[in-house]
């Protein structure tokens, strides 16, 4: 049973349980999954939560490690009968925003290509990224960057995606599309 098929969009706080909420999504689709992981291991923590990420997964599942041209990796991979997992749109942001060697590629140039493989994409994609325009407005000019543009993302996804789920302490809440 496949069930949903489309693009999906999970929202949520840090340690909010969207990632995995987005696993049993995956799981319960019985569709061959494609995991395109962004995260970039740059100190000994972030590498432990890496390697902590790989052993929860089944091992099963296509792992495909992109941390800056999702867009391609969409056009790659998105067919019928996959489901495509990305986790997470945050990291990507970042390493698209803040990484000197995209500078060769705009983040805006990068936000079009991404949403464009999106409408184009067969089978089913799940976007996990962190909420993070909830709280005060940032005092620096960077986190300000990056509050904004994540807002931005967001809604751009949202307009495209079928369903969009905000996870709060573990609590799914669909804010559009079908129930889960």
């Amino acid at each position: 049973m496949t069930g949903f098929i489309g693009t999906e969009l999970i929202l949520g706080g840090a340690r909010s349980g969207k990632s995995s909420l987005a696993e049993t999504l995956a799981i319960e689709s019985e569709l061959k999954v494609v995991y395109i992981a962004t995260a970039t291991a740059g100190d000994d923590e972030m590498a432990a939560r890496i390697a902590r990420h790989k052993t929860q997964r089944p091992q099963h599942w296509l792992l495909v490690e992109e941390p800056r041209d999702l867009a391609a990796v969409i056009q790659e991979y998105s067919k019928p009968g996959y489901c495509l997992l990305v986790d997470c749109l945050t990291l990507w942001l970042t390493n698209c925003l803040f990484d000197p060697k995209v500078n060769q590629h705009p983040w805006q140039e990068r936000k079009q290509a991404f949403l464009h493989a999106l409408s184009e994409a067969k089978g089913r994609i799940i976007l996990v990224s962190n909420e993070v325009g909830q709280g005060v407005v940032p005092m620096g000019e960077v986190s300000r960057l990056f509050v904004d543009e994540s807002g931005w993302l967001h809604q751009a996804i949202a307009k495209q995606a079928g369903r969009v789920v905000f996870v709060t302490a573990g609590i799914p809440q669909v804010l559009k599309g079908p129930a889960l």
